[in-house]
């Protein structure tokens, strides 16, 4: 019996069926639609910093950045101008810190209580209700602050303000609580169950295994969680627009009128100023700080979320 001749070996890929334009093409525009949204976001970041160093190089270009970034007095509407943008960034760290003070704590303990202490239908009922706090329009808590907030302040100190940094701070930490809130709760719910129940059999209690089991394993994602809660603190524009006032002064009493970075440029967006002189370009510079601040702030809380994140099996 004749065998027959062995041809060349055939590799597991020699052979392809043919392609099936029909499922072929619909993958291909999908594909190409999904990119050109990948595109679109990328180049809309480019395009809003692209304008914000052009705009804010034609401010240096007449302003020494020096007296920028050293002066503590800012007055580019008055007839005499000085430019010292610290005079709006300590407004707009007093405003943060303030509302960082009052939601750090109270979001975390809220994360504890959802998170270890209470039963699932409490849970699924207080989570939704703590949330919807995030869905209030800014501008409702700026009015809350001044017409509700402010009164109650004045009523216990005469020294007090009518626009000061005290209301400004304490509604805009009941703003980002939630964001606190979330974000660490899920964060403590993502830590294995093994944990607690080693710590549980060791003969810790609830409260010892939520403070020195949950929230150490879990620090990656409420750091981050208080840095994102700062960033959007520092970028809010409404409360201090309305609560706040607007004289920027170089100070760290919370008692009295200051302005943020954010309510200089809504004071000078208002269309009073025209486009294209010195006192319009301000607003580009001040908004680039703002960016780089927050920018900064951003990729601190991901180091933070990449370099101590614990990884369980």
């Amino acid at each position: 019996m004749v065998e027959p001749a062995a041809g060349p070996p055939v590799s597991s890929g020699a052979y392809r069926r043919p392609h099936n334009w029909r499922r072929w093409l619909p993958e291909r525009i999908i594909g190409f639609f999904l990119l050109l949204c990948a595109a679109a976001s990328i180049l809309t970041t480019v395009g809003i910093v692209s304008v914000l160093i052009f705009e804010a190089a034609h401010f240096f270009g007449q302003v020494s950045i020096f007296e920028y970034l050293g002066g503590t007095r800012w007055t580019p509407l008055f007839a005499s101008k000085h430019f010292g943008v610290l005079a709006l960034l300590s407004g707009t760290m007093l405003t943060a810190v303030g509302s960082m003070a009052v939601a750090l704590p109270l979001g975390v303990l809220s994360a504890i209580y959802l998170s270890e202490y209470a039963r699932e239908p409490v849970r699924r009922v207080c989570k939704p209700i703590l949330e919807v706090l995030a869905g209030i329009p800014t501008v409702v808590y700026g009015y809350f602050a001044l017409l509700f907030v402010t009164p109650l302040i004045r009523g216990v100190s005469e020294n007090v303000a009518v626009f000061n940094a005290l209301s400004a701070s304490i509604v805009m930490g009941i703003m980002i609580l939630p964001m606190v809130s979330s974000l660490s709760e899920d964060a403590m719910r993502a830590v294995p169950r093994s944990l607690r129940e080693a710590a549980y059999a060791l003969g810790s209690t609830k409260l010892e295994v939520s403070t020195r089991v949950v929230i150490p394993a879990a620090l990656s994602g409420i750091v981050a969680s208080f840095i994102l809660a700062a960033s959007r603190a520092i970028g809010e524009t409404m409360i201090v627009t309305i609560a706040a006032g607007q004289n920027p002064t170089f100070t760290l009493n919370p008692f009295i009128p200051i302005e943020t970075m954010t309510a200089y440029i809504v004071q000078v967006s208002q269309g009073d100023t025209p486009t294209g002189t010195l006192e319009y370009e301000t607003i580009f510079a001040v908004a680039l700080s703002l960016f780089v601040i927050t920018l900064g702030m951003n990729s601190l809380s991901q180091f933070f979320v990449r370099r101590f994140r614990e990884v369980y099996q």
